[in-house]
């Protein structure tokens, strides 16, 4: 049964507390929603931005000043 795009968005937000396997996954179901056509515009921007926000969070705190993203 394929996850919800609202439940996967609502999962985004918390990136930053789950353990790395849940993080994957859940990135990967994003990009799932992302490449399905059938979902909203609407909805596959909005996961879309708030991926992106998790990506760029993820490599500010993994990076240090001397490492490239």
């Amino acid at each position: 049964m394929p996850i919800s795009p609202r439940r996967v968005y609502s999962q985004l937000r918390k990136l930053d507390r789950a353990d790395i396997t849940t993080s994957a996954v859940t990135r990967e179901l994003a990009q799932d929603i992302l490449a399905n056509p059938e979902i909203s515009l609407a909805r596959r921007q909005a996961i879309a931005d708030r991926l992106h926000q998790a990506n760029n969070q993820l490599g500010m705190q993994s990076t240090a000043e001397e490492d490239s993203y």
